[in-house]
């Protein structure tokens, strides 16, 4: 939190901005709990996508996830007011389609046959279960090891665990599109025949411009149709801002211990 006190100084955040944040908002340091609640609290001038950090917490609340060992999330859980920051975060979108720009957002990547609107489309049928009263159902059934290779006639769990790993994990897709799992280097070391996911050619989505975040070892990545703003501040590095008008970066150095 006291990094991003520190960005929202240097952009001189103000009541008439808007201000995207690229997911993760929770267990990436000390003060989960005073994010989420900043968040919330200026709703109104902020939009966020879901993470992998994010679907952690909300799991670990239904109480079909366990502890994990870099977790920051005690305080959280145990706040007075967590079942309605609960209610809040399961209520966050996991794309962003801004219709007025060319940008959209999402937390890690897309599948490069996607259209922009594809993608919105797909993770609304995740927003739909999260929103639902079987929320806590509906995330016990996202376990059950690597997700299946994404088809369109995927149903149930197999489908939603096939969409998010495109939307909450990917960094580097096979030639063939799937999700590499188990890689999250910088690019240069990537396993043989993998690509960053937003380099795959002919790319159904580059209509738009796609701003991410969750790759930290990538650092600041910026490109005709991508916009990769993670700069490591959980491992003590930096904490990224970009204004989309004409792209300008801000940067502030972590202030927070790595976790």
């Amino acid at each position: 939190m006291s990094s991003l006190e520190r960005l929202l100084t240097a952009i001189d955040f103000s009541k008439s901005d808007q201000l995207w944040l690229v997911g993760d908002l929770v267990n990436r340091g000390p003060r989960s709990l005073d994010v989420l609640r900043w968040a919330r609290a200026h709703e109104a001038q902020v939009t966020c996508v879901l993470g992998n950090h994010d679907l952690h917490f909300l799991s670990r609340a239904a109480g079909v996830s366990g502890e994990k060992k870099r977790d920051t999330l005690d305080e959280l859980l145990a706040a007075p007011d967590r079942d309605s920051l609960v209610d809040w975060l399961r209520c966050r979108p996991l794309v962003h389609v801004d219709d007025a720009t060319p940008y959209l957002m999402v937390h890690a990547g897309l599948h490069p046959r996607w259209t922009a609107e594809e993608a919105r489309l797909l993770g609304g049928e995740i927003e739909e279960q999260l929103r639902a009263p079987t929320w806590r159902a509906f995330l016990g059934k996202l376990g059950g090891g690597s997700p299946p290779r994404w088809d369109p006639q995927l149903s149930g769990g197999d489908r939603w665990r096939a969409i998010l790993a495109y939307l909450v994990r990917a960094r580097t897709l096979k030639a063939d599109g799937r999700v590499e799992p188990d890689f999250n280097g910088p690019p240069a070391y990537a396993p043989a025949g993998c690509v960053p996911w937003f380099a795959m050619p002919d790319a159904a989505w580059t209509t738009h411009t796609a701003v991410f975040g969750h790759w930290a070892a990538l650092g600041l990545s910026i490109g005709p149709h991508h916009l990769g703003l993670d700069t490591g501040c959980v491992w003590g590095e930096a904490l990224t801002a970009i204004r989309l008008d004409d792209r300008t970066v801000f940067q502030v150095k972590s202030v927070e211990a790595a976790t």
